[in-house]
């Protein structure tokens, strides 16, 4: 078998497998995409990698191609719920006609590569990707070069679904079904005490841990335990029943996503956060119970986990998660009694969490140095209203 490749296939496969195996770049299928290759890695200063063998012969069809860009952007942008979006554009066979330096362009950057050694003198891209001088470094020709790139290329996509395939693989949700079973077992216990059944009074709520504002109560700050156990208290059936079914319909999915210890901390902190933020604005001798903020908090989590494996879970943020979210937060906003601050807080907390304890093969050190530093800056200052401003 004999396989010739020419100056501009070997370049295009060189950047490939440097982007792919380097650089964890994954490939974007675009349909009516010709002759150009689309590359995604959300974590990196370039989140689109585009590698274009097409030939442009002028700056006005240069032009055109800028705006085709842009607009597929657009849409990448809107699938993957981000924010900005910068773009590296390297063009492998551009006229002499196309003037690329007289060519503004706003998060799209574009270098012409005629020899692979060309990619080294852009200083914005060695910032960017401080050991691109590896693509040089490749020696093979034709068919060895072909087959050692295939091969790590296809090394790197299998560990990719190892990955895959670990962090979305099911597990059995224990501690979610431990969780169901805590709070039913607590809603029994305080109607055995009610003096009416199913007419449970505030008083008894509150002899069972139910959250109240310690300074409009005059405690002593002894009674902390009441930010956990109040999250095991519910007023009535209905009030039980919705909030174990949002657990029972998230709840394994966090806990499969993260493993039981992070679950556990993001479940726990969310619903600290949302009792913290309660009390804070909680002026009343109104007795605050229920999981709900723990169950925002699992959707903060998964929301922020999503946005992290979005090529995986995209369609279903978009279509289920946040319409699921608006709804919740919908009603809140409608129904008197429901403690808004609560959900608020556990929707920043399961944020700042999950950012915390880290995403599975996708955070780094420092986002999860900064997420242990934004949670501990919101707790002080929650703490701060709480039990020492006036």
């Amino acid at each position: 078998m004999n396989i010739t490749l020419s100056k501009n296939d070997e370049i295009v496969m060189k950047l490939i497998h440097y982007f792919i195996t380097e650089q964890g770049y994954n490939p974007i299928v675009l349909h009516g995409a010709k002759d150009e290759i689309w590359l995604e890695n959300s974590q990196n200063d370039y989140q689109i990698v585009r590698i274009v063998t097409n030939y442009i012969h002028n700056d006005e069809q240069f032009d055109f191609d800028l705006y085709r860009t842009r607009q597929i952007l657009k849409r990448i942008k809107r699938k993957t719920f981000s924010f900005k979006m910068n773009a590296l554009s390297i063009f492998i066979n551009l006229g002499d006609n196309v003037h690329l330096k007289d060519i503004e362009t706003s998060n799209i950057d574009c270098v012409e590569i005629k020899n692979i050694e060309d990619i080294n003198q852009y200083d914005f891209i060695v910032n960017s990707f401080p050991n691109i001088n590896k693509i040089d470094k490749v020696t093979e020709k034709g068919l060895e070069l072909f087959m050692r790139l295939t091969d790590e290329i296809n090394q790197k996509n299998q560990e990719d679904a190892e990955k895959a395939e670990d962090v979305f693989s099911k597990k059995r949700p224990i501690v979610t079904y431990a969780l169901l079973l805590s709070n039913l077992i607590m809603f029994i216990a305080v109607l055995l005490v009610c003096a009416k059944p199913f007419d449970i009074d505030a008083g008894t709520l509150y002899n069972f841990g139910g959250l109240v504002n310690f300074k409009m109560m005059g405690e002593d700050y002894t009674e902390l335990y009441r930010l956990i156990t109040s999250m095991f208290l519910h007023g009535s059936f209905v009030h039980l029943l919705l909030n174990m079914y949002s657990l029972y319909v998230i709840g394994p999915q966090i806990e499969s996503f993260f493993g039981r210890t992070k679950f556990l901390i993001i479940y726990f902190g969310s619903g600290i956060i949302g009792g913290l933020l309660s009390m804070a604005f909680q002026n009343n001798l109104t007795v605050s119970i229920g999981a709900s903020g723990a169950i925002f908090g699992l959707l903060g989590s998964l929301i922020y986990f999503g946005y992290h494996y979005r090529v995986y879970l995209g369609g279903v943020i978009k279509s289920q998660i946040i319409p699921l979210l608006i709804i919740n937060l919908a009603i809140g906003l409608m129904i008197s009694g429901i403690n808004m601050f609560a959900h608020l807080g556990g929707l920043i907390g399961g944020v700042l969490v999950t950012k915390a304890v880290g995403v599975k093969y996708r955070s780094t050190t420092s986002d999860i140095v900064n997420g242990i530093i934004m949670t501990l800056i919101v707790v002080t200052f929650l703490c701060y209203l709480n039990f020492f401003y006036l």
